[in-house]
């Protein structure tokens, strides 16, 4: 409502505009894959191996042995070569549903004064045990059919005068004698004017993929508090008759009753969780188990979900992205990586990096595969690389595995404009050898065909040795560099042009563009990126037409600095007394 001005006099009013927008989930690579845990079908920023290690785990159990999953070896490739922050989206072959506590129950009543929600699906946030006798104990004061994956909860130092209590997470398998905690929360309080609220403390949202009544398909997030724990959620208070301790000691709310506070603190105990579809994606149709034979992927809606999920560029952005596991010679691989490359066409920011052939495939097989893909926003390697894994199993990994490592290191020691190959850039770390230690004949047919060729140098190691894009038609745009050039830099001149929205269409306006960007661009000169440059954004091609149609053009011209692929020395062999100036 307006304030209405009558007498002289000063008014003085606020305009609150402190709030701050969420940025994007910023990240080198992405990565969509199987993983042991985690939350599916939702992008989550790591920055390390171990920070994926805790949020994915590293491997399944299969009978008796322990196989890896392949997200799991790229994610630690890339860290390894440098790699800075990387979009994970796990995916499974099965709808989440996640586990929740069992029975914590209030001091002097049976009914639970909070609950708990796990975050994730896998062993980890689940157990084995039916809804009857979770958070049944062993005489050893473990878990009934608990395993080293799963975590129980635990209430401890119940102050009665104070009205504060401490939640563990505790691993599955520990015991009464042997604790094994994952987290600490101490001090909690049911007061929600706590500054040690359970829900602020250990928070409160859910993310999950939700589809809208036009179908379209995005990460929703509820609850107001941020969760702090890495594998649960308060998913409800019940503080019963309000009666709990205060911040000053003293009961609240008592009833009529005279029932105090007794009744809302937790009593001291330990459970399981149950009910979630937590379970190991393992075997049957949707899961290949032998790395060496196949691949490791799940084809699922997962992939689908996860894909257009991933299409909001301004929510989620990463430069290169990959589905180790997936290949483009298998019809319902094919199906999924057509929708990556899509997806980086469309965003228009990003390089997809793609398998195409199962191990033990011939350079035909793989030649015939490229054959039918074409977009500069595309590139593959070939051949297959073995390596050791964390739990000590050699295994045969596709190239996707390792290529996005090899990225990172080039944008780390030089810049993305640089070809990520050869001896410099493209050295691949951390593999024994490569499945095929291809021939000079045998690169050239990978080369032609648009096949970027993984090269083994006695003495220099193994190397990319190929810096194609699938694109067919032979333009600067057939090359990586190239391709990871203009993505640079309509990132920067698209982020600058977005300033400009909803400003005047003024000479001021076009010039503070020119002043951001010119020098921009030298810079790029500067670092070998471009020959050179002109920007347009001037009366020439702004019209009072295009004026008037409240639109802004320019016009940006470069020349690609071009990479050295091929080395040419002509030797001349001189007669004896010839002089070296003919």
């Amino acid at each position: 409502m307006a304030e209405t001005l009558i007498s002289p006099g000063v008014l003085a009013r606020e305009n609150d505009n402190s709030f701050l927008a969420p940025l994007p989930l910023e990240a080198g690579a992405a990565i969509i894959g199987p993983s042991v845990k985690g939350p599916v079908e939702v992008p989550t920023l790591v920055t390390s191996y171990g920070e994926y290690q805790n949020r994915f785990g590293t491997t399944f159990t299969s009978g008796s042995t322990k196989q890896e999953y392949l997200t799991s070896i790229a994610v630690k490739s890339y860290f390894n070569k440098g790699g800075n922050s990387m979009l994970v989206t796990r995916v499974t072959s099965g709808n989440f549903d996640p586990a929740s506590n069992s029975n914590i129950a209030a001091k002097d009543s049976g009914a639970a004064p909070f609950k708990l929600e796990t975050l994730g699906k896998g062993a980890i946030f689940n157990n084995s045990t039916g809804i009857d006798d979770a958070g049944a104990l062993n005489s050893d004061g473990s878990l009934v059919s608990g395993s080293d994956d799963n975590i129980r909860w635990a209430i401890a130092n119940v102050n009665e005068s104070k009205g504060t209590f401490t939640l563990q997470l505790r691993r599955g398998d520990d015991s009464t004698k042997n604790k094994i905690i994952l987290e600490s929360f101490n001090d909690l309080s049911l007061d929600p004017n706590s500054e040690n609220y359970i829900e602020a403390v250990i928070g409160n949202q859910s993310k999950g993929k939700t589809v809208d009544a036009d179908g379209s398909i995005y990460v929703k997030t509820t609850g107001e508090y941020v969760n702090r724990s890495n594998y649960v959620r308060v998913s409800a208070v019940d503080r019963q008759t309000l009666n709990y301790v205060g911040n000053d000691g003293q009961t609240v709310g008592t009833d009529a009753l005279g029932a105090t506070f007794k009744n809302s603190l937790p009593v001291a105990s330990s459970g399981a969780f149950f009910g979630g579809a937590g379970e190991n994606v393992t075997g049957g149709n949707s899961y290949f188990e032998e790395i060496a034979q196949t691949t490791q992927g799940l084809i699922a809606d997962d992939y689908e979900d996860a894909i257009s999920i991933l299409g909001n560029e301004d929510e989620y952005v990463f430069n290169m992205i990959s589905a180790p596991g997936l290949l483009y010679s298998i019809g319902a691989h094919k199906v999924v990586l057509d929708s990556i490359i899509s997806l980086s066409e469309t965003r228009g920011d990003n390089i997809a990096v793609v398998d195409l052939r199962p191990y033990e495939s011939t350079v035909s097989n793989v030649t015939g595969t490229a054959d039918t893909l074409n977009s500069s926003y595309a590139a593959t390697y070939w051949p297959w690389l073995q390596t050791v894994s964390s739990s000590g199993r050699t295994v045969w990994i596709p190239a996707s595995v390792v290529i996005p490592g090899v990225y990172a290191f080039t944008d780390g020691a030089a810049a993305p404009w640089f070809a990520p190959a050869g001896l410099t850039r493209g050295g691949i770390g951390n593999v024994i050898q490569a499945e095929r230690k291809l021939t000079r004949t045998q690169r050239d047919s990978l080369y032609n065909a648009n096949v970027n060729p993984i090269a083994t140098f006695p003495g220099s190691g193994i190397s990319v040795f190929g810096q194609k894009t699938l694109q067919k038609k032979k333009s600067a745009l057939d090359r990586v560099n190239v391709r990871r050039l203009l993505i640079d830099l309509k990132k920067f001149l698209g982020d600058t042009a977005k300033t400009l929205v909803f400003e005047q269409n003024t000479t001021a306006t076009r010039n503070r563009f020119l002043s951001t960007v010119n020098p921009y661009l030298e810079s790029v000169v500067q670092r070998q990126g471009l020959y050179a440059y002109k920007v347009i954004m001037d009366e020439s091609n702004n019209t009072p037409d295009t004026i008037d149609r409240n639109q802004l053009i320019g016009q940006v011209m470069i020349q690609p600095a071009k990479t050295v692929e091929f080395v040419v020395l002509d030797f001349t062999i001189l007669p004896t007394g010839a002089t070296f100036d003919a």
